[in-house]
Formats: structure tokens, C-alpha cells, sequence
């Protein structure tokens, strides 16, 4: 795996399902800086009023969906461990590395930080709103889907790898399809 990507911590690349997702238009509007919000800055561990992650943990969820894939355990982001986690499975042999990440963050919504709108899908996952974006940080062998979580709240779930962005963006799918239904309903 290339080491600089392997380093990057995908839960942190900002806004962390091609024909299943549904995915179909461009997302409109210009880039935006992530700016916390005083909802943003409460633990999501922590119980609080409008909190939708309160009694989920990420790193849980992520190792949910990976089990049996021959990832390790997923770990805390070290910026954020009361929303970020991730999981990384090395290149080996003919196998491609590959990086997923799982960011649950309550008072955002889905369509914040979109880093380029001009290559950016909306769709859905299960039914459940979404943006797909490919490469996010200009960078082949990434994707993030970002789903929405009512209220004012979303999943982002992305991946770093060895594969082409396509490939990246197929796996990337099949996980937020796999974390959907594990996700709060609004």
C-alpha cells in the first residue's frame, strides 16, 4: 500500500454505491471549510439531547461490517475517538490494501464539506439519503459516502486504497450498504 495514503486517517479526510446506491446526480455548490459546530463538539459517546450516535459506537459498527474480511480490530481515530475509527488490511500477495473508515458525527448534515461538488453524487443507501465522492482529497484509490442521519447528523464512511477510484467507490458502497441498517432511523 502506499505508505502516504496508508498514513492518512480516513475518518479525518473531511466529509467522509455506484448502481445500487442509486447515485445518479452532481452535487451542487462550491467547497466548503469544515466548521464545527457547538453540536459537533460534544462526545458521541456521551448521552446528550439530539445525539442520534449516543448509544452506538463506531468502532463496533466497523468491526461488524468487516468481520470475517480479514481486517483487525478497528481503532480509534487519535483526533477524534468519540466518532472516528478505522481499519486497515495491508497489501499481501496479490491482494490490494485497503483503509476503512467509519465517522458517525451529530450536527452535520450529509451534505456538508463536499470538497468537489463537481464530481460528487447524490443517491441513496437503503433508501437513506447520500453523497458519493470519489478521490475526495485528489488522491486515486479514495471514496467517501456520507449518508444523513436525521436529526441534523451523518455517517461517513470511507476508503483508502491499492484499487482504482471505481474500485474504491464499489467497496466503499457495499460497506455503507452493510452499515445502513445499523444506523439510527429519523
Amino acid at each position: 500500500m502506499n505508505t502516504s495514503r496508508a498514513k492518512l486517517p480516513l475518518v479525518l479526510l473531511g466529509a467522509l454505491g455506484l448502481a445500487t446506491a442509486g447515485c445518479s446526480s452532481p452535487v451542487a455548490g462550491t467547497p466548503q471549510p469544515d466548521k464545527p459546530t457547538a453540536a459537533a463538539s460534544t462526545s458521541a459517546a456521551a448521552p446528550t439531547s439530539g445525539n442520534p450516535f449516543a448509544a452506538r459506537n463506531q468502532c463496533a459498527l466497523l468491526d461488524q461490517i468487516l468481520a470475517g474480511q480479514g481486517f483487525p480490530k478497528a481503532t480509534p481515530s487519535v483526533a477524534q475517538p468519540d466518532r472516528a475509527c478505522a481499519a486497515q488490511k495491508p497489501s499481501s500477495g496479490t491482494g490490494k490494501g485497503i483503509q476503512v473508515g467509519l465517522f458517525l458525527q451529530e450536527g452535520r448534515l450529509y451534505t456538508d464539506s463536499i470538497t468537489h461538488p463537481e464530481t460528487a453524487k447524490r443517491g441513496d443507501i437503503n433508501g437513506r439519503p447520500s453523497v458519493e465522492e470519489p478521490a475526495p482529497l485528489g488522491t486515486p484509490g479514495q471514496c467517501d459516502i456520507t449518508m444523513a442521519v436525521e436529526p441534523h447528523a451523518r455517517a461517513d464512511l470511507g476508503v483508502t486504497s491499492d484499487l482504482p477510484t471505481e474500485e474504491a467507490c464499489a467497496q466503499a458502497e457495499k460497506y455503507a450498504i452493510a452499515v445502513e441498517p445499523l444506523l439510527p432511523k429519523g
